[in-house]
């Protein structure tokens, strides 16, 4: 997919500073430093619009990033930074929670994982909490650059059973240095998206 004119729009931390426009969202979830501004950066072909960083918990709020008008990415902070305190960690995951269940205009829930790890007890809690919204899914094992290219299939696969033993809900590997997992992902989304 060919974006034109992608836009950072706005920070929030409660309902009423949520686009108004009613535009479908891609909410993207995981934990910190698993590579959710840099799945926004790739997707997008640009460098830098969404802010990345080597230090893990700097997104503290929920950022919208308007895609040529027609839906947004929603990067939400990660969970399991162990530096940010106690009052904060609870702030923050309440206006995750709020907007997760309240949102009306989720289209898609994308949950990025480390495919180089087995999924943490943070990371299974996630994954119960977005089974729970009831939303669609999609579960991305990120930095498929990492491994070797011929264990790609077989570390997805075991992952999946980890989290998901049914089997029955959707992965895929990602990679924001190796683009070639980009276009199947379009793909998915696009069938969230009316009218692209």
């Amino acid at each position: 997919m060919f974006v034109k004119n992608p836009k950072f729009e706005i920070s929030a931390v409660n309902p009423k500073q949520y686009p108004k426009n009613n535009l479908p969202q891609i909410v993207l979830v995981g934990k910190s430093n698993v590579g959710k501004s840099s799945f926004i950066n790739t997707m997008i072909n640009r460098k830098k619009l969404a802010r990345t960083s080597s230090e893990p918990g700097k997104t503290r709020q929920i950022n919208f990033y308007n895609i040529d008008e027609t839906f947004y990415f929603v990067d939400l902070p990660g969970y399991g930074y162990s530096k940010m305190s106690k009052q904060e960690q609870d702030k923050v995951g309440s206006f995750i929670e709020q907007y997760l269940f309240n949102s009306k205009d989720i289209a898609l829930i994308v949950f990025l994982i480390d495919i180089r790890h087995m999924p943490t007890q943070n990371d299974k809690l996630m994954y119960n909490y977005v089974v729970s919204s009831k939303k669609p899914f999609l579960i991305l094992a990120n930095k498929a650059d990492k491994i070797a290219p011929t264990k790609v299939e077989n570390t997805v696969k075991t992952l999946q059973k980890e989290l998901n033993p049914l089997m029955d809900n959707p992965f895929l590997p990602f990679s924001s240095e190796k683009k070639v997992y980009s276009e199947d992902i379009w793909n998915f989304i696009q069938n969230y998206i009316k009218g692209i």
